[in-house]
């Protein structure tokens, strides 16, 4: 587990990350949200072949499992072939855990290469109106 918060993903500045994944494992980035409207979104892909990619959202950190929300269901993707893409609204604060799934695999280690970015939604004020 690697807890972000927000401000932690605005300074990620334009460097992809590094995550190894061992055979029959999984890892998750849990990402802290306090402020609603913002866009969290992804890129990643992985070597060598496939990984399974889910978004589960928590609303605090001791809210029980079995009330986490399925975002994105857990998705094997092609990752090693292409470049995933993809984007979560943040409606409610609390956690939102990407989780990168390799249990599928019982021999071959995974690495993750993912790059994290945080929007605000543009709120247009109407100051440049004459």
């Amino acid at each position: 587990k690697l807890p972000l918060t927000v401000e932690e993903i605005l300074n990620f500045g334009e460097s992809n990350r590094e995550l190894f994944i061992k055979s029959s494992t999984y890892s998750i980035i849990p990402i802290t949200v306090t402020e609603i409207g913002l866009t969290i979104s992804w890129i990643f892909s992985s070597d060598p072949k496939s990984i399974s990619f889910s978004v589960v959202y928590q609303e605090s950190e001791d809210a029980p499992l079995d009330q986490c929300k399925v975002l994105i269901p857990m998705t094997r993707c092609n990752s090693h072939k292409e470049t995933i893409r993809g984007q979560v609204k943040v409606r409610n604060a609390g956690i939102y855990m990407l989780i990168f799934d390799n249990t599928f695999s019982r021999f071959i280690s995974k690495r993750v290469f993912y790059h994290l970015a945080v929007e605000r939604p543009v709120i247009y004020d109407g100051s440049d109106f004459p």
